[in-house]
């Protein structure tokens, strides 16, 4: 295993209240070598603690990890040298180019002065940033600059790269481009650690994934396995009346397995009832029927397959996208 933890915790005390507060409570995360694991979570779930522990920027309160086979706790440094790290906003400057941010990495990590510059060549055209490279940052657009931000992460040939939500910002095409890179990465025998708020991106990318919710790991595996943890179809309605009362009718029916019901939409009272039935196109005539006779007019009807989006929210009891 590339990654593995057994009960990591983390811990803060809130000076003023004099409170200790649990913000990753016992996770257990098991990365092969090789795989693009994807990380999700709400804000404030535990998600970026996590990953600052497993790159070593913050130490752990209890628990072990080993992360590209050396002790977390007890050898950080060797830890630091195995993989990379692409925070969210970047770390480039402005006033110098491309390549010479990728020489001055490899300086970073020690490589001789001939190698850095050989290698910032090999990372330029592995990045396909031939067109920019020897053109000061500040004039890149947003893609061209989150390219580096990756390409920078790689320059040490890591095992590990730890990604933190290297598209978000970007236009679908700069996206689309980083999904290629990021793809090229584990062909070239990166494995990648992966966050994301975009759950297309988790799908499209990952081997597997895990959800942590309130600091605790609530499910993990494939995209598709998890995807198969909700049977049937999916039915959402948007009721603006006596959304309990059409909740309790259409609970009651009994090719309804289970209904769920969202918070009501600030701006129109909305509330979002999501069923979960097997055969979705054979229920929706009959609960349009039930909610007739009823005298309830749904705002809106919507009939679909499971979704990642859909496993967040059970897990969680929000969406994603209400996190962004």
């Amino acid at each position: 295993m590339l990654i593995e933890t057994a009960g990591l915790r983390k811990t803060f005390r809130n000076r003023q209240k004099k409170e200790v507060v649990e913000a990753v409570r016992g996770v257990d995360l098991a990365v092969k070598e090789g795989e693009i694991f994807g990380f999700l979570g709400p804000n404030g779930a535990g998600k970026t603690t996590t990953l600052r522990m497993l790159s070593t920027l913050l130490e752990p309160s209890g628990g072990t990890a080993v992360v590209a086979g050396f002790d977390l706790r007890k050898q950080p440094v060797k830890v630091r040298r195995a993989i990379g790290y692409v925070g969210q906003s970047g770390g480039t400057w402005g006033e110098v180019s491309a390549r010479e941010e990728l020489v001055m990495q490899g300086k970073l990590y020690e490589m001789p002065k001939s190698e850095c510059k050989t290698r910032a060549q090999e990372v330029i055209e592995a990045f396909e940033m031939t067109e920019f490279a020897d053109r000061k940052c500040k004039t890149y657009s947003g893609g061209q600059r989150r390219r580096l931000d990756v390409a920078l992460g790689t320059v040490h040939r890591p095992k590990l790269l730890f990604l933190d939500e290297p598209t978000t910002g970007l236009d679908p095409q700069s996206r689309a481009h980083m999904w290629d890179e990021v793809r090229k990465l584990r062909e070239r025998g990166t494995s990648i650690f992966l966050t994301t708020h975009y759950l297309d991106e988790a799908d499209a990318l990952c081997d597997r994934l895990a959800i942590i919710d309130h600091g605790e790991i609530v499910t993990e595996g494939t995209p598709l396995a998890l995807k198969r943890q909700i049977a049937g179809d999916i039915v959402a309605i948007g009721v603006n009346g006596d959304a309990t009362r059409a909740r309790e009718l259409l609970d009651a029916k009994e090719f309804v397995r289970e209904v769920e019901a969202g918070e009501p939409d600030q701006a129109t009272g909305s509330v979002t009832l999501r069923l979960f039935v097997e055969d979705g196109s054979a229920a929706v005539p009959e609960i349009l029927r039930t909610l007739d006779a009823a005298d309830i007019a749904p705002s809106s009807i919507e009939l679909h397959r499971p979704s990642l989006d859909d496993v967040f929210l059970k897990q969680t009891g929000r969406s994603l996208r209400e996190n962004d």
